[in-house]
């Protein structure tokens, strides 16, 4: 009997239930995709470069986890709030609360395992195509990974089991507390503003101390560090939440009783529609717009590492190529590659030390990179000349600028010690000449290839070199270091993000469909006294993008404040942060229209 009330409860409240398990399906298969990447141990042995990814997808998995949690408990209080009545009539005809407790475990198990079926088949599917697409950025073979993964499906399983055991604890406690009354007469309760005009400037001072307080906490984190972390998570959110419940109310009374603008059209209605039911929403879009920063942030922060890859490299050093005894094949490569800037060095190796001719470095006096902006020319004060190599060794200071470019920059092995000589004693140096050719070209990312290239061809000579110090340091080399932490943080954050405002959306979804029933009854009587459905439409979708855009606007600004966080990591934090941002703006769209669409067509009465 049990059974068959929770069933008849889920397909009377079935669009309630999709909307939930939209966003639970969306973590679990991201989750789960999460676990695929960071446990799948034959994978990951074989390919260094992916074991340093992981870290990266640990982090995320816990992050979401912790937003899953709340948003379990968040969804869950609106579908007790949307059956309150239901169970209350229930009580009336003699059944125990024990009786309904059961009854929303039941629920909650049967919405659980169906999220947890359609979850982890969307996230086996989600985790090979992401496989690939992440490999396919590295260039890694996809050999050993396995996209449906045992441990990571264990994994997901206990978590989330886990997870729905502790929200229907949570129900439990919640229902033991409601009285009978309260769950028959719950919706006829309405919400009104509180005239206490003290404490409402209280807390609205002290929300934008708060919120000052992050904010600086956030744009001060390099000085900061691990407390401003604390400090910024800790103070935004606080300040946000006092904001919304001490300004908000505020905002819309006066401009409901003091604005010109809405006597124009249906305004007025929506205007009294959004005070009517600001006391109810705004602590939720307090959360809502901690939600959109979390998420829009984590796409942003993702993105920012991707699009800092070719900046990183073009700031780590001045020359984008250097090639020791160029042989034909990377003549050719050369060849196609456009330089501003070029040099060649002759110089002869020994057991311990690299000599160089001075007369070269006179004459082609390199470019040299001091800071992340600032690039100078060495100056032309070369070494004395000696009269022997063992004066030259004893006067020799290894600290100076022009032996530190040398050692650093173009050295063909970084162990041996580089000497700079006239030509006399070059000429009698037992040892065979070698040439070292350096250039900047005009377009770092324009020849992506051939520096990749270049890097090949030295790979394999040092493997020739059976076991030399054969070194340089390649620019492109840098670059892709830095771009297989960037890739798996892109994707990491892509994904977070867009389970953020799947999360965001659907809570948002819940708390203002939830009110839909008692708004039918207003919009049935304007429109029996001739306002048209059109009109109706526009009062609904209006009322929707303020309550849409007030979280928005400071959920923005938490991530162009928060991106800042990023400056002692990131060279330029918000270089292209437009794409992000691009990016949230069409998914938060997209959730809003499905939002007044699903609103429309509960409050407005079908067309005869």
């Amino acid at each position: 009997m049990l059974v068959k009330l929770a069933w008849n409860g889920i397909k009377t409240k079935r669009k309630d239930y999709i909307i939930l398990l939209t966003g639970l399906v969306m973590s679990i298969a991201i989750f789960y995709m999460f676990q695929t990447l960071a446990l799948n141990q034959d994978f990951t042995s074989e390919n260094a470069m992916i074991r340093s990814m992981q870290l990266v997808f640990h982090v995320g998995s816990f992050l979401l986890a912790v937003i899953t949690f709340f948003y379990l408990l968040y969804t869950n209080t609106f579908l007790l709030s949307l059956r309150q009545r239901e169970y209350g009539m229930f009580l009336l005809l003699g059944a125990k609360k024990s009786h309904l407790k059961r009854l929303m475990f039941l629920e909650n198990l049967l919405i659980g395992v169906v999220a947890l079926v359609i979850g982890t088949a969307a996230g086996t599917v989600l985790s090979g195509v992401t496989a690939r697409a992440v490999m396919g950025q590295l260039d890694v073979s996809l050999e050993g990974y396995h996209s449906f993964y045992l441990p990571s499906l264990v994994v997901t399983l206990l978590f989330f089991l886990l997870l729905f055991v502790v929200t229907a604890v949570w129900n439990h406690i919640k229902l033991s507390r409601v009285q009978v009354l309260e769950l028959v007469h719950a919706h006829t309760t309405s919400d009104r503003m509180p005239a206490r005009p003290k404490q409402r400037i209280l807390m609205m001072g002290a929300g934008i101390i708060s919120l000052t307080g992050g904010w600086l906490s956030l744009i001060f984190m390099e000085q900061l560090r691990e407390t401003g972390i604390f400090l910024a998570a800790i103070l935004t959110t606080l300040g946000t939440y006092l904001l919304f419940s001490s300004l908000l109310p505020v905002l819309l009374k006066a401009v409901k009783e003091k604005g010109t603008w809405k006597e124009k059209g249906i305004r007025a209605f929506t205007l009294s529609q959004l005070t009517f039911r600001v006391q109810n929403l705004k602590k939720f879009l307090a959360t809502a717009a901690m939600l959109i920063a979390l998420g829009a942030g984590a796409i942003s922060g993702g993105m920012a590492f991707k699009n800092n890859a070719p900046v990183f490299a073009e700031r780590a050093g001045f020359y984008d190529a250097v090639v020791h005894n160029a042989g034909p094949e990377e003549k050719e490569i050369l060849d196609d590659i456009t330089f501003t800037d070029t040099l060649q060095y002759r110089y002869k190796q020994t057991e311990n030390e690299s000599f160089y001719l001075k007369e070269d470095l006179k004459n082609q006096l390199p470019q040299v990179r001091i800071s992340s902006d600032e690039v100078k020319t060495l100056e032309k004060n070369l070494p004395e000349d000696r009269d022997s190599l063992a004066e030259v060794k004893a006067a020799g200071g290894s600290g100076s600028e022009w032996k530190q470019f040398l050692q650093s920059s173009i050295a063909y092995d970084f162990t041996k010690q580089p000497f700079i000589v006239s030509r006399a004693l070059y000429e009698n140096i037992n040892a065979e000449e070698g040439v070292v050719f350096a250039g900047k070209s005009d377009d770092f990312m324009a020849y992506h290839d051939q520096f990749a290239a270049l890097d090949q061809i030295k790979e394999q000579k040092m493997e020739a070199a059976d076991g030399e110090n054969y070194y340089s340091q390649s620019k492109y080399g840098m670059y892709e270091s830095y771009q297989t932490l960037a890739t798996g943080t892109v994707f990491m954050g892509f994904f977070l993000g867009v389970a953020f405002l799947a999360m965001m959306a659907s809570c948002l979804m819940f708390k203002v469909l939830s009110g839909a029933a008692g708004d039918v009854p207003r919009y049935r009587m304007l429109q029996n006294i001739g306002v048209s459905r059109d009109l109706l439409k526009r009062s609904v979708a209006g009322e929707l993008f303020i309550i849409f855009l007030i979280p928005a606007l400071l959920g923005l600004a938490h991530v162009l404040i928060g991106m800042n966080m990023f400056s002692f990591i990131l060279l330029e934090p918000y270089y292209r942060i437009w794409v992000s941002l691009l990016v949230f703006v069409v998914l938060y769209f997209l959730y809003y229209w499905l939002t007044v669409k699903m609103y429309q067509g509960m409050v407005l009465p079908e067309r005869k």
